[in-house]
């Protein structure tokens, strides 16, 4: 959700700092799809995973299973500073096709807590990014740069990034769902330079970059070594007997000292799937 709307994260910049201006920085340097329960309805005849290598393997052979997925995606980004909040909140639809030339679509929209809406739409075709927001023109860049890739919301991309955080990966029981299972990598309270390092929380600085830029902007100089991560979190669940992912959610919270007191930076993105989806992905004309 990052760098889909620097904008945005200007407008939570402004609007915390412009109401808590009397602080100084003392801190130094739509289509239908296919129910998903009707998919889920065949059990596997195989033995039941017990790593978290196995349940991504099988969670990918699930996946694969279909020509696409529809996913629901919901997300919410803010900053508060002495009791002042700005946030912003995203909902969007994705489609996305399965297969070693997969494809995806992504229609939705942002809302900042002033009621200003602004619409989006990304397309993702032969690893090429092609974004919109708002009136402007389409934009596109390759998948493999940090500034598409944060924008798009692929529930299934998750499950490498999931491989490459290894044995940080914990597998519980989901207490949602009947026999469903959760996998998750989290860290904890501690130092932003004690944890940086951490696959799961490069993720998140990535996420924070566009607001912690435009707190820079704004006269906020605490160094990295004075920031702290409260908080950063990502799991997938999985569904019992098909193990095919059932939601995808990724949560950060930073404090960033200013003033005397924290800048309070957080994020949740969740994307649950809707069902099977079995139309084609393809660039519409005029978009380049």
């Amino acid at each position: 959700m990052s760098n889909r709307h620097c904008a945005a994260a200007a407008f939570l910049v402004a609007a915390v700092l412009t109401g808590c201006s009397g602080l100084t920085d003392d801190s130094g340097s739509p289509d239908e799809a296919k129910p998903l329960e009707s998919a889920e309805s065949v059990e596997s005849a195989e033995p039941r995973p017990r790593t978290a290598a196995d349940f991504l393997a099988r969670a990918e052979q699930a996946m694969a299973a279909e020509k696409g997925w529809t996913f629901a995606v919901e997300g919410r980004e803010g900053i508060v500073l002495q009791g002042q909040e700005s946030a912003a909140t995203y909902t969007a639809t994705v489609h996305r096709t399965t297969g070693g030339a997969w494809a995806l679509h992504s229609q939705g929209s942002s809302r900042s807590s002033k009621g200003v809406t602004e619409a989006e739409e990304i397309y993702v075709v032969d690893g090429t990014a092609y974004v919109k927001e708002g009136t402007a023109a389409w934009k596109h860049g390759p998948l493999s740069d940090p500034e598409f890739a944060d924008q798009v919301e692929d529930p299934v991309a998750a499950l490498d990034a999931f491989r490459e955080y290894g044995e940080a990966v914990s597998v519980s029981e989901d207490e949602e769902t009947d026999g469903g299972v959760r996998l998750s990598v989290r860290t904890t309270s501690a130092a932003l330079t004690a944890v940086r390092e951490q696959r799961v929380v490069q993720k998140a600085l990535r996420e924070l970059a566009p607001t912690l830029k435009q707190l820079r902007a704004a006269g906020v100089t605490a160094p990295e070594s004075r920031i702290r991560v409260e908080r950063v979190e990502e799991s997938v669940v999985l569904a019992p007997s098909t193990y095919r992912i059932t939601a995808h959610t990724f949560r950060c919270a930073f404090l960033i000292p200013y003033g005397g007191r924290d800048i309070r930076y957080d994020q949740l993105v969740t994307e649950r799937t809707s069902g099977a989806y079995e139309e084609a992905v393809a660039l519409p004309e005029g978009v380049a």
